[in-house]
């Protein structure tokens, strides 16, 4: 395990990244470790474990660099940015500034003031795109993104590649869609469903589900198995055989989207019914049918395994969400 001692983690007050705190904590707990977060976070960023929490927007170049000077972390964790597809399709500009600039800004005060640091990017298997088409991916398959958020992830991993300091060493994470408690209901497609079935079950909505095209078939993995990639990715940084080192993050087992919506109906204590809402359907010009990718690399060169079935994920989701329920009761 590299012996990182300073620790800068951006998107600390997300989903992802308030899974991935506690891992970093546990993994480097003598490290001096900063959290950035935005003030309108939706997941709570409170320090703990010796986390010192920094209010900052990537945007504002003067204050990253502030941020970067002070610290000169040895280890970056870069989660932050737009994290929602459908989100991105109506805003665009906002996409780009936030998964571009962002990581750029970032970059370059890194590139001044720390050369040598390690970067985690979390990217996303969106960028393969059309290539999806030819079958499941691996790192090697042509970048060919299809909308806003694809193309803006491939031009971050790009500034990153290109800004970054040369001795420095850049990971770039490609996970498939990922799931799991706390995450928002109003932009994610499983939380959405457990969401729903919760308001059901408590009496609070009908029981119609509001869903969109349930054939595409997607490869979901458990955000707890998505972070102990980033973590076997960390740990293994300093035997990795480039300067810049992609993984897919995937389980290589995709299915329908009726297939997770299944598994929480037989997890669900109420009958419902579905209706297909047109607002939820993407256009069939960026809505690949298949979206599978091939992970042998990541766990070939760190020896990462996935150990959440979708049913455990699909349970912990739903339990989450009847405590979301009972708290409003």
């Amino acid at each position: 395990m590299a012996g990182f001692q300073r620790i800068l983690l951006t998107g600390g007050g997300g989903f992802v990244g308030s899974y991935l705190a506690p891992l970093l904590t546990q993994a480097y707990p003598d490290a001096q470790k900063a959290m950035l977060a935005l003030g309108e976070d939706r997941v709570a960023a409170a320090p703990c474990g010796g986390w010192t929490l920094a209010r900052g927007d990537l945007l504002d170049a003067p204050a990253i660099e502030a941020i970067v000077s002070a610290l000169r972390p040895d280890l970056v964790v870069h989660l932050a940015g737009q994290a929602s597809i459908g989100t991105a399709l109506g805003a665009a500009e906002q996409t780009w500034r936030a998964n571009l600039h962002g990581s750029f800004n970032l970059a370059a005060a890194l590139a001044r003031h720390t050369p040598e640091t390690t970067l985690l990017f979390a990217s996303s298997a969106s960028v393969y795109g059309a290539s999806l088409l030819d079958g499941p991916a691996t790192e090697n398959a042509p970048l060919r993104p299809l909308d806003a958020y694809g193309r803006s992830k491939v031009a971050a991993e790009g500034a990153l590649a290109d800004v970054l300091g040369p001795r420095s060493r850049l990971l770039i994470a490609r996970p498939v869609n990922h799931s799991g408690p706390r995450q928002s209901e109003k932009f994610f497609v499983l939380s959405s469903f457990a969401a729903q079935i919760a308001a059901m079950e408590s009496g609070r909505a009908p029981p119609l589900l509001h869903v969109g095209d349930l054939s595409k078939t997607r490869d979901f993995l458990d955000v707890r198995d998505v972070v102990s990639a980033y973590m076997a990715m960390i740990d293994n940084a300093a035997k990795m055989p480039e300067r810049v080192n992609c993984f897919n993050v995937a389980s290589g087992e995709p299915h329908p989207i009726g297939y997770f919506l299944d598994g929480l109906r037989r997890e669900s204590h109420t009958a419902f019914e579905t209706v297909v809402e047109a607002h939820l359907l993407r256009p069939s010009t960026i809505d690949i049918p298949v979206i599978s990718c091939d992970a042998t690399k990541l766990r070939k060169l760190t020896g990462w395994r996935q150990r959440h079935s979708v049913d455990d994920m699909l349970k912990s989701l739903l339990d989450y969400w009847r405590s979301v329920e009972s708290a409003r009761a």
